[in-house]
């Protein structure tokens, strides 16, 4: 052996031994992630130092591998144990292996891309075809939801939706199955072979399987098709081609198939009909086979097509096959195999042997007006997608294209491998809309599913790559703007779920932008970062206006945790900033200066008496003339109160959330901290103020001992929806980990105001470690008799609704089966009818909040919990409701900003997808890859509880069990307490309060059974309550038999 192999040798013995250590140190990393994971799921973990986050994760596993890793790889393989820590992981799916073939996926960009999600095909191969034998017919019954084929050797078939097989029949004929389709008015399938009509009853026992044989043709059938007429009654009209060009037109009724003499028939035959008795008309239209009828109901037109070049397809008036007048004929080369109608494009789309796809309009028949080209063998089938305007066409050698129909261009390719070169035979398909998959016949049936919004897939959805730090909404201009923790800013119409544009390093490289709003009309929007700058931009072109210089103190200090407009025009900006040292201030800018500049300052500490938690300000209204929002302010000392009755409601270390309320006639701002105190600052009425808890013992204020997370003025609105359009409301939220420091929390809530219209209403979330949400609403006048709440949003999972006057009117907690977690988001929709909260696991609450807001002191108006859902497998940063367009936006620590349907919780899609939204389909209830619970919708009088299966569902009758179960000689005795005290157990142990199906009553059981069986209780169930708490009272009474 050489030197050099020699050396060749050691190397790979050591790069093999790094390579066993490195992945040995990546198992110890993956088992702290489990374990730190797991703890977090049961709430047992404690952050520290050591904590793994995503960041940690990555820089770990790329300093052991090295750029072998992908990135997606690395996010997938992270995500995978952060949503389920007890799933099965290996090493080697860092590196995009899996040890199962059904666990191997494409790559994240290009499965994304799919049209059709391959790996997730399923085959249906039991009775539906008989030994060398194929499918030739594939029919989708919409009103139905059936699905009908029929194979050559004669298996018919009917599938309900969920492809199982509700009835089949096998023809016993010599003839060959050339085609079928279904009766609607005649509920019966339709199918022809080379000499004959087939007529099958699907509803018949298979003891008496009703079949009709409508024979002899004179031609070879090769298709058959229903025309759909609506004022037809207990008939049907067929249509079909033959092999001599000819097109035939059948009308079969109730009458001539007899179906009253043929259900008393005890054995299974076929009842043979003379054709002769029917009047069949047929014209002959081409000079070849007639590959395809259709009948087209929008266009009130049958198409048939041949491989004929110069009679290649008719489109016309099914009067033409009982005249003689000229039929709308096509001419293409080499003739037309197969046809399709696009409802919405208006467009028809051939396919033939010349392995053109081409683009008719239905009035143009001298050219057409597209053509596609990239099959490389005939043409033998094409169908649409209605839903998102796509072309599927089949060609001869199994090869499936997806086309878009609107920009004419390829989207996918795919074959069927399973299939031998020798084996290959012409294929059918269907799509079906109403699931999204298209099925293909062979001799099994294929079903191909749609990748629709990557619900399939391993990997989450993302709309950024690191996790988001700012939702907010344009209203004005139906858009949103994120911000991720690398400072990329993206802007997404709402509707349509497509990018705008997109900005990165706004404010310079490495500066990560932390918190952004849009002012009221959508014109600008302004941007604050981790080292105090802001700046300002024209939201439509993201040009820059201004922005405030570098502050001159430490990064961490000046650090902005949330931004709101509170005016814009060209020539003054006003912001309101928070710090993360605690300070509030307004920054203003003019056409004057070139730099914005800060204008006032909000106090920072302030100390309130114990038994009256309200401190007095002294303005200075002249500081109006300054900046036209908040007067200076002087805190002034109370002598009256000790010094030490101050303890109790010291300020927050930490102020989490601030909401803003500036309407005519009063002026708010409201703080909330991670200790729980919430301060209002009140420039009106000259106060600040602590709101606080009463102890129903003591009558003490006590202080809300639960951090909050973030705050939302409630405000009443009568305005009518013609106002709406003028109305603006924005949703801001923040995400980002902050360090514990020493601040004091200021709140402000709003004394006695009454809302006429809203005009602005901003909510937000934020990290439930640190997260920092404002809230500002502006309103142009105050409605008179409503008075405003402050909703704030706590580490304890409840909510609490506070009145003006600092006292707590409701608290809400969420009805769920699992512990209370932290509630990390607010808003509302902009017309104050419904509450919605994101919490840190990722679900979404809504309440109705109408009833209540009109009187809040009347116990009557509840505010009712409508539904729940689960939204992100992580905590929600923020979310926004758009009114308008009835949807729900949230958005995730996970990288993910995600829409939903307001009313039900269905998942339309996410920002970032290749696919457009389609707002308005609700018919298809799918969910996120990382979501496995389906939403709920609470019933006005009923609460959620899961069905659980229960062993005794009863409850003890205490005055029959004594007067059936004890002797007068018992009931005198001591044991008898005891006896009555002990049945509370039993009670406790049975208190069903939800039924799918209630028990039908009977009477008790017959007195002969016996001395022992006659005294077993017989349990009957009463009727049903109409109120869900009356079924502990009256779900079950016992009854013995004496």
């Amino acid at each position: 052996m050489s030197e050099k192999d020699s050396d060749k040798e050691s190397c790979s013995a050591f790069e093999l031994l790094d390579f066993k250590n490195a992945v040995k140190e990546f198992q110890e990393l993956v088992e702290k992630l489990v374990t730190q994971k797991t703890k977090e799921k049961l709430g047992l973990y404690i952050k520290d130092n050591d904590e793994i986050d995503y960041e940690k994760f990555y820089a770990a596993t790329q300093a052991l591998f090295g750029a072998e890793v992908k990135d997606y790889n690395v996010k997938a393989f992270f995500w995978k144990i952060s949503n389920n820590p007890d799933v099965r992981i290996e090493w080697c799916e860092i590196f995009g292996c899996f040890l199962g073939e059904s666990d191997g996926m494409f790559p994240q960009l290009k499965e994304e891309n799919m049209v059709f999600l391959l790996p997730k095909k399923k085959q249906i191969t039991h009775t539906v075809v008989k030994r060398d034998d194929a499918i030739k017919g594939i029919v989708k019954v919409p009103n139905l939801d059936f699905i009908v084929t029929s194979s050559q050797k004669g298996v018919l078939t009917v599938f309900n939706k969920q492809m199982k097989v509700l009835a089949n029949t096998s023809i016993e004929d010599t003839a060959w199955i050339t085609g079928c389709d279904f009766l609607p008015q005649l509920k019966c399938v339709v199918a022809v072979t080379e000499r004959t009509i087939i007529i099958w009853n699907y509803k018949s026992q298979k003891s008496k399987n009703i079949c009709f044989v409508i024979k002899p043709m004179e031609n070879c059938l090769l298709c058959v098709c229903t025309v759909t007429m609506p004022k037809q009654v207990a008939k049907d009209t067929i249509l079909m081609g033959d092999d001599k060009g000819y097109v035939y037109l059948l009308t079969v009724t109730s009458d001539h198939l007899a179906l009253k003499k043929c259900k008393s028939k005890k054995e299974s035959q076929l009842q043979v009909l003379d054709s002769k008795t029917f009047h069949i008309v047929k014209r002959k239209l081409h000079d070849d086979w007639v590959m395809k009828v259709q009948y087209i109901s929008d266009l009130n037109c049958f198409g048939s097509c041949s491989s004929d070049s110069i009679c290649s397809f008719v489109l016309d008036d099914i009067k033409r096959l009982e005249d003689n007048l000229p039929v709308k004929e096509f001419s293409v080369p080499k003739g037309v195999n197969a046809f399709t109608y696009c409802r919405k494009a208006k467009l028809i789309v051939t396919g033939g042997n010349d392995k053109f796809l081409r683009l008719w309009h239905p009035a143009v028949n001298s050219k057409p007006s597209g053509k596609l080209s990239g099959h490389l063998h005939s043409v033998v089938e094409i169908v649409t997608n209605e839903k998102d305007q796509h072309v599927i066409s089949l060609s001869s050698a199994k090869i499936f294209r997806v086309w878009d129909i609107q920009t004419l261009s390829l989207l996918q390719v795919f074959h069927d491998n399973q299939v031998n070169p020798e084996e290959m035979e012409n294929s059918v398909m269907v799509f079906d809309n109403e699931h999204g998959v298209l099925i293909s016949g062979s001799d099994v049936i294929d079903i191909y599913p749609l990748t629709h919004m990557i619900q399939d897939t391993k990997y989450v959805p993302r709309t950024h790559e690191k996790s988001i730090n700012v939702l907010v909404y344009n209203r004005a201009f139906h858009q949103i703007l994120t911000i991720c923790s690398e400072s990329i800013l993206k802007v997404w119409d709402l509707e349509t779920g497509y990018q705008v544009y997109q900005m990165e390093d706004a404010h310079g490289l490495n500066t990560e932008v932390t918190c952004a709003d849009i002012e009221i009309h959508g014109f600008y929007f302004a941007t604050g970062a981790c080292d105090g700058t802001v700046k300002i931009w024209v939201f439509e072109s993201g040009q820059e206006v201004k922005a405030l210089p570098l502050a001159q103190c430490s990064k961490d200090a000046c650090r902005l945790l949330k931004i709101i407009y509170l005016k814009a025009n060209k020539s003054q900006h006003a912001l309101l900033v928070l710090e993360q040292s605690g300070k509030m201030k307004i920054i203003q800018g003019n056409s004057v200066e070139t730099y914005l500049y800060v204008t006032w300052v909000l106090p920072e500490a302030v100390s309130f008496p114990q038994k009256n938690p309200v401190v007095s300000l002294l303005l200075k209204p002249d500081t109006l003339q300054t900046h036209e929002f908040f007067p200076d302010i002087q805190l002034l000392s109370d002598t009256s109160s000790p010094k030490d009755d101050t303890v109790n409601f010291l300020p927050s270390v930490e102020i989490k959330c601030f909401a803003v309320l500036k309407v005519e006639g009063c002026s708010l701002i409201a703080t909330g901290s991670a200790n729980g105190a919430i301060i209002l600052w009140d420039f009106e009425s000259a106060t600040v103020r602590c709101l606080c808890k009463i102890n129903e013992d003591s009558q003490a204020p006590v202080l809300q001992a639960s951090g909050v997370n973030a705050m939302l003025f409630l405000v009443h609105s009568a305005f009518s929806s013609s106002s709406l359009p003028s109305t603006t409301a924005a949703v801001r939220s923040h995400n980002d980990a902050i360090p514990e420091h020493k601040n004091s929390s200021l709140s402000l809530q709003e004394e006695n105001v009454k809302s006429d219209e809203i005009n602005t209403e901003i909510t937000t979330a934020e990290d439930t470690t640190s997260c920092k949400s404002i809230q500002y609403v502006e309103f142009p006048k105050a409605e008179a008799g409503y008075s405003p709440i402050l909703a704030s949003a706590h580490e304890n999972g409840c909510i609490c609704l506070w009145s003006i006057q600092g006292n707590l009117v409701k608290e809400l907690l969420p009805f769920s089966k699992h512990p209370s977690v932290p509630l990390t988001a607010l808003c509302t929709d902009i017309s104050t009818k419904k509450l919605l909260a994101g919490s840190k696991e990722g679900h979404i609450m809504r309440w109705c909040i109408t009833s209540f807001l009109e009187d809040p002191q009347n116990n009557k108006n509840q505010v009712k919990e409508e539904a729940c859902w689960r939204a992100h497998a992580t905590e929600v940063v923020d979310l926004f409701h758009e009114e308008e367009k009835n949807v729900v936006v949230t958005a995730s620590i996970d990288g993910s900003v995600r829409l939903w349907n307001a009313m039900n919780g269905y998942y339309l899609g996410y920002y970032g997808q290749p696919r457009k939204f389609e707002l308005s389909d609700i018919s298809r209830l799918i969910l996120p890859c990382d979501v496995n619970t389906f939403p709920i919708i609470i019933k006005e009088e009923s609460k959620y509880m899961e069905d659980e299966e229960l062993g005794y569902p009863i409850v003890l009758d205490r005055e029959k069990w004594k007067s059936l179960t004890r002797s007068p000689s018992d009931l005198k005795g001591p044991k008898h307490v005891n006896t009555i005290q002990d049945s509370k157990f039993f009670k406790s142990l049975a208190s069903p309060k939800i039924y799918k199906q209630p028990l039908k009553c009977f009477e008790p059981g017959n007195r002969l059974a016996g001395a022992v069986f006659g005294h077993l209780p017989i349990y009957k169930r009463a009727r049903s309550p109409s109120k869900p708490e009356d079924y502990m009272l009256s779900s079950y009474s016992i009854h013995y038999q004496s």
